[in-house]
């Protein structure tokens, strides 16, 4: 399904965006579903779980017990201090996971049915039996001060040994500059070292596990060859799990859907 030239890329750059690699009719129809989830969620016995992707890290069960459910979880400034929603529910979630490619008929026909995706994988040569860990729908809400992602790796998060995270992030809306694309310090997975892990505690909660010693301290705000990547409905960005990468507020009227899985 690749060539030798976007194998390449890949290789280089640590990720790659493909271009019409769905349809816009598929689009719509995830779309369409994923709104159809956020409607559906109970706000009676929704716990009001918020997702951070800061230095506090979500640990409650409803969270770390998500990994086989489907389960909604709210920005970090969606309720006003007496506990009440302070908009609509659906402008007010900022992700949807983390077993949709289980449990949802129609993106597990999209992800575990679909040959394409495993295909992908082993042309990257990433594992000879490549499997779904998880996958989720991520809103970035319009006008939202709290979906920013900070710089990252996946892997810290995905970890196995050795690493071998792959991301499929797939675009559901147009994802643009102002509305919170996606950022990549190209080549950065040459360089990067993962060093530490997400662990539950024994204590309950979570934290990271550091592994050997600390990476080389590199500054990747000031050091990362930084490329803004937007893209249209039905783009397909493959991410290496050692790639540094973030994305930035939406601060649009527009929202920015986008459906991912990775494989481990």
């Amino acid at each position: 399904m690749l060539s030798p030239e976007q194998k390449a890329q890949f290789y280089k750059d640590g990720y790659l965006v493909l271009p019409s690699f769905f349809s816009s009719d598929k689009a719509q129809q995830l779309l369409a579903e994923a709104r159809k989830l956020l409607s559906e969620v109970d706000l009676s016995s929704h716990p009001k779980t918020r997702f951070s992707t800061g230095d506090s890290q979500v640990s409650d069960d409803f969270f770390l017990t998500s990994g086989d459910k489907i389960r909604a979880f709210f920005e970090e400034d969606a309720f006003d201090p007496n506990g009440q929603l302070n908009r609509p529910k659906e402008q007010a979630i900022n992700k949807i996971g983390h077993a949709l490619h289980e449990l949802n008929p129609i993106y597990r026909q999209f992800t575990l049915e679909n040959n394409d995706l495993k295909t992908l994988a082993k042309e990257l040569d990433y594992h000879k039996d490549p499997a779904v860990l998880q996958s989720m729908v991520i809103c970035k809400q319009p006008s939202s001060n709290t979906n920013q992602v900070p710089t990252h790796d996946d892997s810290t998060f995905l970890y196995t040994d050795p690493p071998s995270a792959l991301g499929f992030w797939f675009a559901l809306e147009q994802c643009t500059k102002s509305n919170g694309c996606l950022s990549f310090a190209r080549g950065s997975h040459k360089r990067n070292t993962i060093s530490k892990r997400f662990v539950r505690l024994p204590q309950g909660g979570t934290g990271f596990e550091k592994l050997g010693s600390d990476a080389a301290g590199i500054d990747w705000e000031k050091e990362g060859d930084w490329v803004v990547e937007e893209c249209e409905p039905g783009a397909l960005v493959l991410i290496d799990g050692a790639v540094i990468h973030r994305s930035e507020k939406n601060l649009s009227d527009k929202s920015r859907f986008i459906y991912t899985c990775q494989y481990v």
